[in-house]
Parts: structure tokens; C-alpha cells; sequence
């Protein structure tokens, strides 16, 4: 087991919560040893976060066990928090609760056009990505674990962090008392393809419900997309804002809290001008939040990844969107897409330019190492719980019932009430749910 350097920061205290910033000193590869003549393996930051209630004296926190919140991405930075609420109100009660910037993002020796040059060439920075996935994300977490002085611990995993919580499972149980998951019960076998298959169909299908409940939307969708055809409009930066990026705002569609704030975007797209009808500047700014890689990079390069095993993904959503050409830019009524990625991104997006060259590499690694354990999985004593989301976009229910039943023990709660974002809706009790299913094995 390889150490982590911990250093405590600053500690803060502010509408009824405490935090602890925590910086660990981790090895950029935990699995290889250091090459002949290096005196020591090459290291990098990870930062967690520590928030605990006010309501727990501070000597009491320290016989509180830990919860480890894994985020959703890959490139999502752990949450800020503000105040408790929601599903960290609800787990600020039994833990305190550790938020993770997984490695390569926020405060964790970040990712960006601007570092990752630095590391070399673009082969050089391939396989530097290479120790970004999963695997390593459980490593560093073990690693902190006894940093810390831990037992083994709760971990909770929305969407890629579900897919995190299966490597943990996989290659590290004995760090685990417990795991919950929302949204993430990853495929465990398959190729990138059979998921952007069954990705396109759910799409297709949220574009039509969407339709269903703003009729009004189906011809401003379709406005916007034959105005960009003949117009150029730019986004704030100086950025080409074309058909196909506008598309990417089809992420409001995963929401269930986050859906109706397709329409608020849609009814400020137009304005009148000297020079004719053009795409307003509130609207152009909405559109720029939405579409930009600019702040998870990671996710560009690595989303694909995530779902590689022993075989290249080859640019997958991009190979597969040709068999749905009711999603092309050019379809007469424009459909609005999900969470794909595309190597046209790393030519629109200024952000993205510089990681052309590495993202084509990364496309074309034919070698990605196993992110799970089929046997060890099959074995499985530790207690989860996951909740499924029959109309998920994201994550098809279908997958997640076979990951279900090739996971020992692993209890579902399936329900239609929510969307890939449920715990924005109703984190409190959906926590509370889940955590009282695993406690219910234990008992």
C-alpha cells in the first residue's frame, strides 16, 4: 500500500457547518514501480474537502465515521458547498463528510489546455491520461483512507461516481463498510458502441417528451438551428456558435430538476437588431455556461474512457451517431443531444484546441486496463444500495439491472420519480433511503 503525504490546510466555520481543507501527496501511478535509477515515484495533489454539522462538538467528530461523496464526470471537481441541504444535510447527521476532488481536477493537480502540454509531447500526455480513470481514483482513495486513520468507510457515488464505487468494490472492498449509489450502476461488459446505442434511443425519446410539454420550443429549436445555418453568431470569447454545439444544451434534458430550464433559455434566444433578427447576448451567455469544456476539460478527453476495456473506443457516440441521423445538425426538426462526446469538440471550443492532438491518442488507445473485477464482484460482501432511474438518459436502466444482478447482494430501488439529477431534487430523502437499505443487511 503506498502513503499519502497529509497536510491540513485551513479550517473554517460558517452557516452551521465546519470544514477542513485536507491536501494529500499521492503517486501519480500506484501500480507500477518507480523506473530504474529514480529514487522515488513521480507524485501529484489530491484535495478533499471536510464538512461536519455544527450540530456535533468538535470532540464528537472525531468518533464519527466517514462518508466519501464521489462526484459525477469523469472532471467534475467535488461540490462546493454553501450550507447543508439536500442528501449532505441528510448524511451531516451519522458522518463527516469527505469531498473529493478527483485527481486531475479543482485543487487536484489540474487538467487543463494550459498543464497538460507541459507534461511533453502528445504522446507524452497520453500517457499521463492514462492515470486519470477510475482504477487510480480508488487507489488515491485508499490511500487517504489510511492517511487518515480510517476504518473502512461509506462511500456514495452519483453517476461516475457509481462507476467509481464498482472499481472500488472490485480491486479495494476491504477499505468499504458500505456503499450507496444514484444514477451509476455502470455497464460492466460491452463495448462504448452498445452504450451510445441505447444513449441515442433515450435521447430521441426525452427530445419528444420535452416537445410534448413545450410545443411552442419544437419550432424555436428549429428557428435557432436555420438561423445559425445562414447567420454567424459568436459566443462571448469570440467563439462560432453552430448548429451542432447548440445541440450540446440538450443536457438540460438529463435533468429532473434541470429540465424546465430548457424552456427559460429557449424564450430569450431572439431580439431585433439594426441588422435583423439575431441571437440575444443573455441567450449567447446561457448557450456559452452550457456548452464550454472550458472548466472540465477531463471530460472531453477521458468520458469515453470510462466505458473502455481492452479495446479502443474510436471516437464511439461520433461511429454510432450515423446510424441516427434524426440527430444530424442538418435534420429538418433538429433533435438535442445528451452527454456525447465528438471530435469536432476539440476543434469549437478554444479551451479544447491545444488537446486535439492528445484526444485523437486517447481515442486510439487500444489497451485500457480491466475497471472491474467480474469475480471479485460476484463474491461481493460488501452492503449497496443503488438507486436506478427507470427514464435515466444517461445510464441505461436496462445495464443497470444486468450490473445489478452480477453484483452480489447489491439491493435496487428502481423508481420513474426522478431523473439522472434526482438527488438535486430530493437528495434528503433519496440518502435516507438508500442508507436505511444497507443498514437493513447489516441488522
Amino acid at each position: 500500500m503506498d502513503s499519502a503525504v497529509h497536510t491540513v490546510r485551513a479550517r473554517h466555520e460558517f452557516r452551521g457547518m465546519r470544514t477542513t481543507e485536507h491536501y494529500f501527496t499521492v503517486p501519480l501511478d500506484h501500480f507500477t514501480a518507480p523506473a530504474d535509477g529514480a529514487d522515488t515515484a513521480e507524485t501529484i495533489t489530491v484535495f478533499a474537502r471536510e464538512y461536519v454539522s455544527t450540530e456535533h462538538s468538535e470532540a464528537a467528530v472525531e468518533r464519527l465515521p466517514w462518508l466519501v461523496y464521489l462526484q459525477g464526470g469523469p472532471g467534475g471537481r467535488g461540490n462546493r458547498l454553501m450550507s447543508l441541504g439536500g442528501w449532505n444535510k441528510a448524511a451531516a447527521k451519522d458522518f463527516r463528510i469527505l469531498m473529493l476532488d478527483q485527481r486531475g481536477t479543482g485543487l487536484s493537480s489540474p487538467i487543463d489546455r494550459n498543464t497538460l502540454p507541459a507534461r511533453g509531447d502528445a504522446q507524452t500526455q497520453a500517457r499521463y491520461l492514462e492515470h486519470f480513470r477510475a482504477d487510480s481514483i480508488v487507489a488515491d482513495a485508499e490511500v487517504i483512507r489510511h492517511a487518515l486513520g480510517s476504518e473502512p468507510w461509506t462511500i456514495y457515488g452519483q453517476s461516475y461516481g457509481g462507476f467509481c464505487a464498482l472499481t472500488y468494490l472490485s480491486f479495494a472492498p476491504e477499505g468499504l463498510r458500505e456503499v450507496l449509489i444514484t444514477g451509476g450502476l455502470a455497464p460492466l461488459t460491452g463495448t462504448p458502441d452498445r452504450v451510445y446505442r441505447a444513449t441515442f434511443k433515450r435521447v430521441a425519446a426525452r427530445n419528444a417528451e420535452y416537445f410534448g410539454w413545450y410545443p411552442e420550443d419544437r419550432e424555436t429549436v428549429n428557428r435557432i438551428a436555420r438561423h445559425l445555418r445562414g447567420t454567424e453568431e459568436f459566443l462571448p470569447g469570440g467563439e462560432r456558435l453552430t448548429v451542432e454545439r447548440f445541440q450540446m444544451v440538450g443536457s438540460f434534458l438529463g435533468g429532473n430538476t434541470r429540465v424546465d430550464g430548457l424552456h427559460h433559455l429557449l424564450e430569450d434566444a431572439f431580439v431585433d437588431s439594426p441588422r435583423g433578427e439575431r441571437l440575444s447576448d443573455s441567450f449567447l451567455e446561457q448557450v456559452r455556461s452550457q456548452v464550454s469544456r472550458a472548466g472540465n476539460p477531463l471530460y472531453a478527453l477521458l468520458h469515453e474512457s470510462i466505458y473502455a476495456q481492452g479495446r479502443a473506443t474510436d471516437w464511439a457516440a461520433w461511429r454510432v451517431l450515423r446510424e441516427f441521423p434524426e440527430f444530424s445538425p442538418n435534420a429538418p426538426e433538429l433533435l438535442l443531444t445528451g452527454e456525447m462526446v465528438y471530435p469536432w469538440y476539440f476543434e469549437q471550443d478554444h479551451a479544447l484546441r491545444p488537446l486535439q492532438e492528445v484526444a485523437e491518442l486517447v481515442a486510439a488507445k487500444p489497451d485500457w486496463k480491466p475497471l472491474y473485477d467480474m469475480s471479485q464482484l460476484a463474491a461481493n460482501s460488501v452492503p449497496v444500495a443503488a438507486a436506478v432511474y427507470s427514464d435515466d438518459i444517461y445510464v441505461e436502466r436496462r445495464f443497470s439491472m444486468e450490473t445489478a444482478a452480477a453484483v452480489r447482494g447489491l439491493q435496487t430501488w428502481e423508481t420513474a420519480d426522478f431523473h439522472h439529477d434526482g438527488i438535486a431534487d430530493d437528495g434528503e430523502a433519496i440518502f435516507g433511503r438508500l442508507l436505511g437499505m444497507v443498514r437493513s443487511v447489516r441488522t
